[in-house]
């Protein structure tokens, strides 16, 4: 898989892919129309943020891409990459809990914050992509 070089787009499947941690100065793009919404990237090497109508979707430090975003009520999936681990902010349903799988592997369940925030740490290697599924329970 490679970074998104136009920062953000649709698949043909439907799904969003973003990011480009191989940027070294923070780049932005904005008005991004997907399915009614309006989508805000910034990426670079250091952060990578999505944001939908002017609210939080994602964010990893350091940055990262991802690839085939899906959200529905009841599970996000994406595969993601970037240089080394990372820390991966979600904005998801306020105080429900979530089991979390990293390639296949189920690592726990976590609950969301007050503020619908759930934070998860994905080891990356360089040029290899992870599949991340978080289902709410």
């Amino acid at each position: 898989m490679a970074v998104i070089q136009d920062l953000i787009r649709e698949e043909e499947t439907g799904a969003l892919s973003f990011g480009n941690y191989e940027l070294t100065t923070k780049t932005k793009k904005d008005g991004f129309n997907y399915n009614g919404d309006v989508y805000k990237i910034k990426t670079f090497n250091e952060i990578t943020k999505l944001e939908r109508n002017g609210m939080f979707v994602y964010e990893s430090v350091p940055g990262t891409v991802v690839h085939n975003f899906m959200a529905t009520d009841k599970e996000v999936r994406f595969e993601v990459e970037g240089l080394g681990d990372s820390q991966v902010t979600l904005e998801l349903e306020a105080e429900k809990e979530y089991k979390i799988h990293t390639d296949g592997v189920y690592v726990g369940k976590m609950k969301t914050n007050l503020g619908g925030k759930l934070n998860v740490s994905v080891m990356l290697d360089p040029g290899k992509a992870v599949q991340v599924s978080i289902e709410k329970l």
